[in-house]
């Protein structure tokens, strides 16, 4: 008995010693720009191409509940970056998050800088929208679009990318200007396997490559145009309260007005944008497929961590509007999949609807490394399922004027443009299609949900109300496109901007 026990404590030993000089587990962190959440094939659209979504679908876990806190381009990166919410780093807008960032940087606290001091290559590849452009913020090592726009202005005579002239803001369907070999969802994908193919094998590493599309333009290469062809795509979605243009609350619109002409489109013309839309997310799905070739040839999948999300949606024509910073199901809800290292026994081909935010990515990839998280974040670690409370509360601030709060499947819409507020139940009305907020029904709802709002707003941002405590309010459009100064967004030579698409 005496031999067994020794022989078992030295089997232990040598156990925990092995388990100390193992590698950590890798990250591969994979974002679009702008994917709404119904745009994947295996979760029930059968009008899209995503076969490499699909295989991250089977082989692990697919999170149908996943909701952007701050549903615009800087404010989730920064969130992803930081794990702290928008409305408690301040960070709403696109306008800057310089100061937040830095001082998260200088305290260690980004994701890429904790990685980095626990001995991880961090490599961030693609668009990362930063504070400045070429601010690394915790990673060691960044190639922007900015760097794919450099190496093309020296290809002119070859391939010339952009030169249509639409914009990052317009919705207005336009076929690529260059083959797909040279298009920029094709250099993230390269820059991606470079990195997987000349890393240093001798650190765990975390690369974040950062796809720029499916975000306007859409603009995918001629190939994947051609392959919708034919197919029937969804129909945007309208509502009682969303019937007309001229019936809806104007305020919600107000972005819609700033940045694109898709208000003024006709039937067909807004399902040409929506099959340019898909393409550009196809064209993404196929690129996965080279990149998992790599993974799969230099024996990757075995002790890697593999994350799809996207920083937020489209709203692509549903009740007329366009672009994102709202917070209806196409804008703040996007698709998140995560699939696990493969052979670990660990369960897959699982769905939850639990309520996740892009909060969560940060102390749920600290959990996928063994290491702990550091205070103030506002995410949780969503591999444990069980652990994600039904009851959990969303709360949304997007520019200081667009607000949200969800209980379970009741959602308060907010706007200071034009004070206007809308209620849900997505449990019978998944499309938003009724407003309950003048329903007998939900008077107390309503009423608990504006209660939860304020006193949130009150705690988070006070600079959103007046001194007596009642949201400060602007004045939404006077008619269908009122709206001065509008901005097309295009970009082509600022090299002092990541906004490259």
């Amino acid at each position: 008995m005496q031999f067994t026990s020794e022989m078992s404590h030295k089997r232990t030993i040598l156990s925990e010693r092995k388990r100390r000089i193992m590698p950590k587990d890798n990250i591969l962190l994979i974002t679009t720009d702008q994917q709404r959440f119904d745009t994947v094939n295996a979760w029930g659209n059968q009008s899209i191409f995503t076969p490499h979504l699909n295989y991250m679908a089977a082989m692990g876990t697919s999170y149908t509940g996943c909701y952007a806190g701050c549903p615009i381009c800087v404010p989730s990166r920064t969130t992803i970056m930081t794990g702290v919410e928008g409305y408690e780093s301040g960070v709403v807008s696109n306008d800057t998050h310089a100061a937040f960032m830095q001082k998260c940087t200088e305290n260690r606290s980004t994701l890429p800088a904790v990685l980095t001091d626990a001995g991880y290559q961090t490599c961030a590849k693609g668009k990362m929208h930063f504070d400045p452009a070429r601010a690394h913020y915790g990673f060691e090592h960044m190639r922007l679009p900015l760097d794919y726009m450099r190496e093309y202005d020296k290809k002119q005579p070859l391939a010339r990318p952009k030169i249509h002239g639409v914009g990052e803001c317009e919705a207005e369907p336009v076929i690529s200007t260059v083959e797909e070999k040279d298009s920029i969802t094709t250099w993230t994908a390269d820059e991606a396997i470079d990195f997987l193919e000349t890393r240093d094998t001798t650190r765990p590493f975390f690369l974040w490559t950062s796809f720029t599309k499916p975000h306007p333009p859409f603009d995918p290469c001629r190939n994947y145009w051609e392959l919708y062809d034919g197919i029937p795509l969804p129909r945007p979605i309208t509502g009682d309260w969303s019937e007309t243009v001229e019936s809806t609350p104007q305020g919600f619109l107000a972005g819609s007005y700033e940045n694109s002409n898709l208000y003024l489109f006709g039937p067909e013309q807004k399902q040409a944008s929506r099959r340019a839309y898909y393409a550009c997310i196809t064209q993404i799905d196929y690129q996965l497929g080279r990149i998992f070739g790599s993974m799969r040839e230099n024996d990757l999948f075995r002790n890697t961590w593999v994350i799809f999300t996207s920083d937020h949606g489209e709203m692509l024509g549903d009740h007329h509007m366009s672009q994102k910073n709202l917070f209806f199901e196409g804008s703040a809800h996007v698709p998140l999949l995560i699939m696990p290292p493969q052979g670990r026994e660990i369960p897959h081909n699982l769905k939850t609807d639990r309520l996740v935010t892009l909060a969560d990515l940060y102390p749920t990839i600290l959990a996928m490394t063994g290491l702990s998280v550091p205070q103030g974040r506002s995410g949780r670690n969503v591999l444990d399922i069980c652990g994600l409370s039904k009851d959990r509360l969303f709360f949304g601030n997007s520019l200081n004027r667009n607000f949200c709060v969800m209980e379970g499947k009741i959602k308060l819409i907010y706007s200071a443009v034009g004070d206007h507020t809308l209620l849900f139940d997505l449990n019978k009305d998944p499309q938003e299609r009724h407003d309950l907020s003048g329903s007998p029904e939900y008077t107390h709802v309503l009423e608990r949900l504006r209660k939860l709002l304020l006193e949130h707003t009150v705690r988070h941002t006070p600079e959103a109300l007046t001194e007596d405590r009642r949201f400060v309010t602007y004045d939404a459009p006077r008619f269908p496109g009122d709206m001065p100064g509008r901005w097309f967004g295009f970009h082509y030579h600022d090299y002092s901007v990541d906004t490259f698409h």
